[in-house]
């Protein structure tokens, strides 16, 4: 009677541990404070089968913290970033979706469109190039959060850009959902429908430590990337308005590439910037999700593939010329991130020649990213 008694017991326990993992809820939310505006903010917790868990605020949509699975059987956070709201709101764009317009917009901040002439919001009347829409920038604002639980969690975050809201014409209604897959990705669909004729670019400005944020630079990692054009740029960061080859120019990471080797290139369009800022065209048919890039890291053997159905990569290795207090106070130095920002080619709007970014009411936008994670032994040697 006694052993039976027991039996019962343990599998009670048992079977209650596995309805507790079964119910246990894959998204969460807690309150992040408010805004300077008094806007309150969120703060959602996704959850994968995996073992992926991301960390994003709808305050600029940003990717707070990424937990990911390494190869020492524990987890590295891979994302820089801040440790609480008000850094954000007075910081960078650490995480943050950027939006209207991704990039820059040359031509004193205008562009053409139906026989009209734009011109976007200036800091300063002679500002040249406007930057990630300057102040309207969807990176600063509060978005509309709606939590999706299940085996995939997602969090839909909605933002609507009133007709003329920083100089841009039409109502756009932007949409992005973020889901957490069973094979460890991070997957960002965007979709954005305007009332009128405008113009649209929309990515995420993640900054990835895949040796973990705040434990030094990127120079051991090893990078691919799948393109074999770029879009070369003057000193001021715009595009030339030509498409070059990489073949034989230290921008050709066709075949995986210690970043160390490359990043202090004398080449100019490296030089310019002290490390990479540039455009490339991601190859295959634009509008299909296809492999852009993997970076991997020796330490932690971690490997990132992204993949994305976006034309253009800007890829940026974070070329700073002093550290920023990041989480829990660490540094952050030169080169201690890759940004991987999938796009379309900056000044798009002023070079008929690179792919439109016109949204239309009868052609709404819809673009696709997946950040999938996995562990290497010895990744990037």
């Amino acid at each position: 009677m006694r052993y039976r008694t027991l039996a019962a017991v343990v599998v009670a326990a048992l079977f209650c541990t596995c309805l507790s993992a079964q119910t246990r809820p894959g998204i969460t939310r807690v309150e992040w404070g408010s805004t300077s505006r008094g806007e309150a903010v969120g703060l959602y917790t996704l959850s994968g089968a995996g073992g992926l868990e991301a960390r994003i605020s709808n305050f600029g949509g940003v990717i707070v913290r990424l937990d990911v699975p390494n190869a020492q059987g524990s987890k590295t956070d891979v994302m820089l970033g801040y440790d609480d709201l008000a850094s954000y709101e007075r910081g960078g764009v650490y995480g943050a979706v950027i939006g209207r317009y991704a990039n820059r917009i040359g031509s004193n901040g205008t562009f053409a469109l139906g026989g009209s002439t734009f011109q976007l919001q200036r800091a300063t009347p002679d500002q040249k190039i406007v930057l990630h829409s300057g102040a309207s920038g969807f990176q600063k604002r509060v978005w509309s959060a709606t939590m999706h639980d299940g085996d995939e969690p997602s969090l839909e975050l909605t933002l609507t850009s009133p007709d003329g809201d920083g100089g841009f014409p039409g109502t756009l209604i932007t949409t992005l959902v973020y889901t957490v897959t069973r094979d460890n990705s991070l997957r960002l669909e965007y979709r954005a429908a305007s009332d009128r004729p405008t113009v649209v670019n929309l990515t995420n400005h993640a900054y990835f430590a895949l040796q973990g944020e705040g434990s030094g630079d990127i120079s051991e990692q090893r990078l691919q990337v799948f393109a074999d054009r770029y879009t070369p740029a003057s000193p001021d960061n715009l595009p030339t308005g030509e498409i070059a080859a990489v073949a034989g120019t230290p921008l050709d990471f066709r075949e995986p590439v210690r970043l160390g080797d490359v990043l202090d290139a004398r080449f100019e369009q490296i030089a310019l910037r002290r490390g990479l800022d540039i455009n490339v065209v991601v190859n295959g048919t634009p509008g299909v999700l296809r492999p852009a890039a993997r970076l991997s890291d020796p330490k932690t053997g971690i490997v990132m593939e992204v993949a994305t159905t976006q034309p253009g990569m800007q890829l940026y290795s974070d070329n700073v010329a002093r550290a920023t207090a990041g989480k829990g106070g660490k540094p952050y130095g030169n080169w201690y991130a890759m940004s991987f920002e999938t796009q379309h080619y900056p000044d798009s709007p002023n070079r008929p020649e690179f792919p439109s970014t016109v949204v239309t009411p009868s052609a709404p936008l819809h673009e696709v990213t997946v950040y999938r994670f996995a562990t290497a032994t010895g990744a990037g040697r």
